[in-house]
């Protein structure tokens, strides 16, 4: 069975590296077409076009926004010293101790507060960039499984909702093969109240044609064709949801004129149950790339 996919998700990865905390998230809501916004730090900008590549070759419909944050590593804080400054530092304060044999020698904290003397780390930049990439593959990767996730829980739906279909339509369809017989009794019973006698021919014209305005059978017939349609299109390869939208549009356009014709009570109940479920699949369905 091919696997759906909802356009509704969230992800996120993270990583040390060089020193920063390298944080991806992306967030995924319904949409008609694939869009997508990135908002990452100005040092790592560079990296935007290859990742947004790398989303549109993986996912081909919905809202994507991807937050990349780059932030100093502050678990495990470390001194760095710049020993070459240090040591001209010493070498000019025993200078000034010889010439100065009064002169107080600085301390430690005054040392560290020399300015160079605490060497700011190295920032390899394309440590960076390479990183940020390969942790925007990781997230990207967690993000089309919970899509692909809560795809499954709507396969589940949608399909008991078109089981649904088709038990209103099994239930339907005896009553709409007995619509001739039913308009004939009608018919019959009027013109008993009115005391008038048909021509037996013309009798069976008018029965013919009112049993022809209410035959659903052509819509039962064509419910079962658009179920039929939808259950293999959740076995096809995907994306499923535009077509999905469309079979549930032509559903609704059968349930409507079932709706129409019904001359029973009952069907025009089960009518109504018709376009309730149709419209939870519509619901649903919105959500599917």
């Amino acid at each position: 069975m091919a696997q759906l996919a909802s356009m509704t998700a969230f992800a996120e990865a993270t990583v040390i590296s060089n020193g920063f905390q390298l944080s991806w998230e992306l967030r995924s809501v319904n949409h008609r077409y694939l869009d997508n916004q990135f908002r990452l730090p100005e040092t790592l900008r560079a990296v935007e076009p290859a990742v947004r590549e790398q989303l549109r070759r993986r996912i081909k419909r919905g809202k994507i926004d991807a937050i990349l944050k780059l932030e100093p590593d502050t678990s495990e804080p470390k001194l760095a010293l710049n020993n070459v400054l240090l040591r001209q530092i010493a070498a000019a304060t025993e200078e000034i101790t010889n010439a100065v044999p009064n002169a107080a020698p600085p301390n430690t904290l005054d040392l560290l507060k020399w300015p160079g003397v605490l060497a700011n780390p190295q920032v390899d930049q394309a440590v960076l960039m390479n990183t940020a990439a390969d942790l925007f593959n990781d997230a990207l990767e967690r993000l089309i499984e919970a899509r692909h996730s809560e795809g499954e829980r709507l396969l589940t739906v949608l399909q008991q909702q078109l089981g649904s279909i088709e038990t209103i339509v099994e239930f339907v369809r005896p009553l709409g093969d007995s619509i001739m017989q039913l308009q004939q009794q009608r018919l019959q019973q009027k013109l008993r109240e009115l005391e008038v006698k048909a021509d037996p021919a013309r009798l069976e014209q008018e029965v013919a044609l009112l049993a022809q305005r209410a035959d659903i059978r052509e819509e039962l017939d064509r419910l079962d064709i658009h179920v039929d349609e939808a259950r293999k299109l959740l076995n096809a390869k995907g994306p499923h949801g535009r077509r999905l939208d469309f079979l549930s549009q032509e559903l609704n356009r059968e349930a409507n004129t079932l709706g129409a014709k019904a001359s029973q009570t009952e069907i025009s109940q089960k009518a109504i149950d018709l376009k309730v479920v149709i419209e939870q699949i519509r619901e649903q369905v919105q959500n599917i790339e």
